[in-house]
């Protein structure tokens, strides 16, 4: 599976969990030259608390386009070490 914006492979992984209809990659297959610092947060009822990156391709931001939870329940411990992406990052096979 590959995750792909703006015309780049951001993560690429057969190594995937789905949760809730998203794709999570390992951490490790994500591409860290477009990756860039974002300070959003947010909280899921059951997952726990997401942090965020934003993506920078050929010159074009994508705020908090990739999230993860550093620390995730007990009942989302599948997700731990694990990316997943949404506006408009496209996830292929």
């Amino acid at each position: 599976m590959k995750a792909i914006w703006n015309g780049t492979v951001i993560a690429e992984s057969n190594d995937i969990v789905v949760v809730e209809g998203n794709h999570y990659f390992p951490e490790g297959s994500l591409n860290r030259q477009y990756v860039t610092f974002s300070n959003h947060r947010s909280s899921c009822p059951w997952k726990g608390q997401a942090y965020y990156y934003s993506l920078m391709v050929n010159g074009e931001l994508n705020p908090d386009a990739v999230w993860y939870y550093p620390e995730p329940s007990e009942a989302a411990q599948e997700i731990k070490g694990r990316v997943a992406f949404w506006k408009g990052v496209k996830i292929e096979d």
